[in-house]
């Protein structure tokens, strides 16, 4: 996994997300969800792509119920692109690096 990908639990989620000072874009995954695990090389390729207009930050949903609750993610993975601590797009299940890119590119436009 890229070290330009950060990992937020129910504790950090407020300062590594909400009050980020560029768009985030946060992967609610599960170890156990095969997807999940399919979609983690393109997240990889985009943290670099986009480093330095925004970040990825993943939510293991398994360890931060609390936020998993707050952001109503009930399938994994879940995508949700924050601006200034408010969502500003979600995508739910499998997507292509080119569609992650569009999604992006979309949110932080």
């Amino acid at each position: 996994m890229s070290n330009l990908i950060a990992h937020a639990s129910d504790e950090s989620f407020e300062k590594d997300v909400l009050k980020s000072g560029e768009p985030v874009l946060v992967d609610f995954w599960a170890e156990w969800c095969a997807p999940c695990k399919a979609i983690a090389p393109a997240l990889d390729d985009l943290a670099t792509t986009y480093q330095g207009k925004m970040k990825i930050v993943k939510v293991n949903i398994d360890h931060a119920p609390k936020t998993q609750m707050q952001y109503r993610v009930r399938g994994v993975p879940t995508l949700m692109l924050f601006r200034n601590g408010e969502v500003q797009g979600t995508h739910i299940g499998m997507a292509s690096k080119t569609q992650l890119a569009q999604f992006i590119d979309k949110g932080i436009a």
